[in-house]
């Protein structure tokens, strides 16, 4: 199993990263490498993350990685990561595309 973000995930991604640096260039980093390994674990145990509960109807999870949210979908062997959320965000339904 592959671990790979969409276009809008990996867009979304970086930009709560450059935000967590603009506040704190350490934290930041530990943030990056905290979501890398957490994400990492999806290889393994893809369907460990929760559904969301937004929208438990819906093909999705997520794994929190404070404050952040990130949604994902598994298909054809591929966990795609689609969106990536502050925690006081309200999450808009999830795109269905995959890269």
């Amino acid at each position: 199993m592959r671990v790979l973000f969409t276009p809008t995930g990996r867009r979304q991604f970086l930009e709560a990263v450059a935000y967590i640096y603009r506040e704190n260039p350490t934290a930041s980093l530990g943030f990056r490498r905290k979501a890398e390994r957490k994400l990492s674990l999806l290889k393994e145990f893809p369907e460990s993350g929760r559904l969301v509960p937004e929208y438990p109807d819906l093909p999705f999870r997520e794994v929190i990685v404070r404050p952040y949210r990130f949604f994902y979908r598994i298909k054809n062997q591929i966990v795609w990561v689609v969106a990536v959320w502050h925690s006081a965000q309200l999450p808009e339904e999830p795109e269905h595309g995959d890269g």
